[in-house]
């Protein structure tokens, strides 16, 4: 049965022309190009997963209404007499549509244009690359990029859109008509209401059996499941049973009349059928953990459950509400800094913004959520939020309770928790890192969650705490090297006395590692020491021998070493006869205080100048090719092949390996 519609829902569905030479009032438009690409995909691939649609226009209908509570903060007679703020949801089987009408901020003319026939939002071309990775994608990355509305066109062949800004005269109001082909037709009407009625012309595929959208039970169903959270009420018609009664012949009294069936039948009452209030507005206790994953897909758009959340209400001299994610999955644009991040904000239950980067510092930029103030004002500004000290405060309180949440996790003794840090660790760790340079007030709580690799363990599992524990009787030092990969760093001539002694090295094979290191000198007391720079100090794990070794060796070789310093001069800052080689020739060190050549390399790659630097060469007094190098005729030539060698081994590049090979060479034949 068709749905009875008041002035308020109806919305023409009969007689729709994308013809504009049929009306002189009527224009036509051509989509962006990205939007036409866009539609090409939605109506040839999105087919796993139609009910999205569902989610998405009611979604930009919350947020539209949401946009009119905060414009009338301000001016309170856009709600034209008129303050219950409502989402409802029309179908009509005789002409199969479904029409989702709200009362919010509404649109124009030039609103329209631009926001159904454009998309301004940065990162869609990104969005259009991974939905054409493969066919029959599931749509979920839809919203992540404001591009819902057009989700409508996986289920109808044709949409409507009538709408009126709130303020504007009646008629004012804008008919938006497209059949998603590559145009779309936009005339003027008279709309008595504000807000925007979207009608979609369901395709016949889409209105029987079970993909029937015209089947209310079922889109009360897809309601529930996707939108039950949103503070405002979204409505249908009621349906009542209505049974069929008739009289027996002859007889006119109600005591006759008998019941011989039925059916439901729609009234002109308008049914709430979500929840109606914000869930972080409710009490933790009454939340149950469906609805808490159910709130982070809509808020997210990620098809994965959350890794996990904290939902909490502080109290202090700043209050609010916080309801704070931790996704399983990095999003593709994580490293990328200019793209939006942050919590959605709200003051007092109105929606202020959403993307509130200055909720959150940079390096948790992957948290999902919803920050709810009492104390800031509701036309708070992102620039406000900048100088605010309560979004300060706010700040820092979502950092702390960020890292106490990962913290449980890393120190639970239950290995389903254990798991899902690792699986964090995986995907943001090196994120997290970023935090040891920008958030100095939490260093010791972010050093505590790292994990690292060692030469005696591939696995990236060792905490700083880990190794304190395993440290040799000694040590006064907590050892770590940086190199591009593990294979590179477990191969590295760096570690060559440490395994000797049977020393455990933390490997650190992250570009960040390098950056992250400046800030973290010490942890828990003990100092960290970078074995590829300045001297090796092993204290106490160094014999009284081997010292006397060492400093015998420095004498001796004295003339060479002054010799390779001439040689290498403007390469070499250095030359030294080294303490910390066992097997290889040579190895270049980085001069305490001076940038490595792992940072050089990426700051380079960022496009900033570098100084020029040049390493200290220690060589190996034991090995055979430096006791060569003494008495060689080619002297200069196999010093430098020497120099090279340290170079690569240490991952560096050759500035001209044409002349290191022909070096090569010429020795080889000699």
């Amino acid at each position: 049965m068709s749905e009875q519609k008041n002035d308020q829902t109806a919305v023409d569905n009969n007689n729709i022309d994308n013809d504009s030479n049929n009306n002189p009032d009527v224009t036509k438009h051509s989509f962006e190009a990205e939007v036409a690409q866009l539609l090409h995909l939605v109506t040839h691939s999105l087919y796993s997963n139609a009910d999205i649609f569902v989610r998405e226009l009611v979604s930009n209908a919350s947020d539209a209404c949401d946009k009119l509570r905060f414009e009338a903060t301000n001016d309170d007679s856009l709600y034209e007499d008129d303050g219950e703020l409502r989402i409802r949801i029309a179908i009509d089987e005789e002409v199969k549509t479904i029409t989702f009408i709200d009362n919010g901020i509404g649109m124009n003319e030039a609103d329209a244009i631009e926001n159904l026939g454009t998309i301004a939002k940065s990162g869609t071309k990104a969005f259009l690359d991974k939905l054409s990775e493969s066919q029959k994608q599931d749509g979920q990355l839809i919203g992540q990029f404001g591009v819902g509305f057009y989700s409508g066109f996986i289920v109808a062949d044709t949409i409507s859109v009538e709408s009126r800004k709130a303020g504007d005269p009646a008629d004012k109001g804008v008919r938006w008509v497209s059949d998603g082909s590559g145009s779309f037709t936009v005339e003027t009407i008279t709309k008595e209401t504000r807000g925007t009625s979207i009608t979609l012309h369901l395709k016949e595929e889409y209105t029987e059996g079970e993909d029937n959208y015209l089947d209310r039970a079922k889109i009360k169903r897809l309601v529930n499941k996707y939108s039950d959270h949103i503070s405002l009420p979204i409505q249908m018609r009621k349906e009542v049973w209505q049974e069929d009664v008739v009289e027996d012949e002859g007889e006119s009294t109600d005591e006759s009349a008998a019941a011989t069936g039925g059916e439901m039948v729609l009234t002109d009452e308008w049914e709430t059928i979500n929840k109606a209030s914000a869930l972080w507005t409710r009490s933790s206790s009454e939340v149950d953990d469906d609805e808490y994953i159910d709130f982070y897909k809509n808020i997210s758009y990620d098809f994965d459950d959350p890794l996990t959340w904290t939902h909490n209400r502080v109290e202090g001299r700043v209050q609010y509400t916080q309801l704070l994610y931790i996704p399983k999955k990095a999003p593709m644009d994580l490293y990328t800094r200019e793209q939006q991040h942050g919590l959605k904000l709200y003051v007092k239950r109105v929606f202020i913004m959403d993307d509130a980067e200055q909720l959150l510092p940079m390096y948790l930029r992957f948290v999902k959520g919803v920050i709810d103030s009492a104390d800031l004002p509701l036309n708070v500004s992102r620039e406000l939020l900048q100088e605010s000290r309560d979004v300060k405060s706010i700040r820092d309180g979502n950092a702390r309770r960020v890292l106490t949440m990962l913290a449980s996790l890393a120190n639970s003794e239950d290995n389903d928790k254990q798991d899902k840090f690792a699986q964090f660790y995986s995907e943001f760790g090196d994120v997290i890192k970023e935090g040891l340079g920008e958030d100095m007030g939490n260093q010791e709580r972010i050093a505590k969650l790292l994990r690292y690799a060692t030469s005696t363990d591939d696995k990236v599992a060792t905490s700083f705490e880990d190794y304190k524990g395993r440290m040799q009787d000694g040590q006064k030092a907590i050892y770590y090297l940086t190199a591009d990969n593990l294979a590179a760093a477990k191969n590295s001539p760096q570690l060559e006395l440490f395994k000797k002694k049977g020393i455990e090295v933390i490997l650190m094979t992250s570009r960040v590692d390098e950056w992250a290191m400046n800030f973290l000198t010490e942890f828990d007391g003990t100092p960290l020491q970078n074995i590829a720079k300045g001297a090796v100090d092993l204290g106490d794990l160094q014999d009284e021998e081997e010292k006397a070794e060492a400093e015998k060796a420095q004498e001796t070789m004295k003339p060479m070493v002054d010799k390779l310093k001439t040689t290498l001069s403007g390469r070499a800052k250095d030359v030294r006869v080294s303490n910390r080689l066992v097997d290889s020739p040579a190895i270049l060190v980085t001069p305490e205080g001076e940038l490595s050549p792992q940072m050089i390399q990426m700051l380079k790659q960022m496009g900033q100048e570098v100084p020029d630097t040049q390493p200290i060469l220690e060589v190996n007094p034991d090995h055979p090719l430096i006791k060569k190098l003494e008495s060689s005729e080619q002297f200069d030539e196999l010093a430098q092949v020497i120099f090279d060698q340290a170079l690569l081994a240490d991952g560096g590049q050759l500035d001209d390996p044409a002349a290191y090979l022909k070096r090569v060479n010429e020795l080889l034949m000699k």
